[in-house]
């Protein structure tokens, strides 16, 4: 009986460790690489989180009360800031973007293009979960 009960046990086990859910990362695209940034299920929709890339320079990763994921880079060009990444999230005619905490620029998250100066733009990143 003992050699039963061990090897349901062992049955058990190994079910449970089957069913655990796989792992959904956010992924940056860093050259010809990806670079993990965060699990999927870290990012709050409608809030943005910064992520150090290899080459120093920031990106703001955000996911879209829609589950879309952007990525922009952080640093606002109107003051030099790395604060995009804690801006407010908007859209303007069903295109997304962040407004800058600062002074209030909007920036498309599709094309960087700032909504508020036709002279100003932030590099965009392509992100996707895997």
């Amino acid at each position: 009986m003992t050699t039963t009960a061990v090897a349901t046990t062992a049955v058990a086990t190994t079910a449970v460790a089957a069913s655990a859910p796989l792992r959904t990362v956010v992924q940056l695209r860093a050259g010809e690489d990806w670079l993990t940034v965060c699990d999927l299920d870290r990012l709050v929709p409608g809030r943005g989180v910064a992520a150090l890339l290899p080459d120093g320079r920031q990106a703001a990763v955000f996911l879209d009360r829609a589950g879309r994921l952007h990525a922009v880079d952080n640093r606002d060009p109107f003051t030099g800031a790395a604060v995009l990444s804690r801006g407010l999230l908007g859209s303007d005619g069903g295109r997304p973007f962040v407004a800058s905490p600062l002074l209030k620029q909007r920036f498309d998250l599709a094309s960087g293009r700032c909504l508020d100066d036709e002279t100003a733009r932030v590099a965009t990143f392509e992100v996707r979960a895997a």
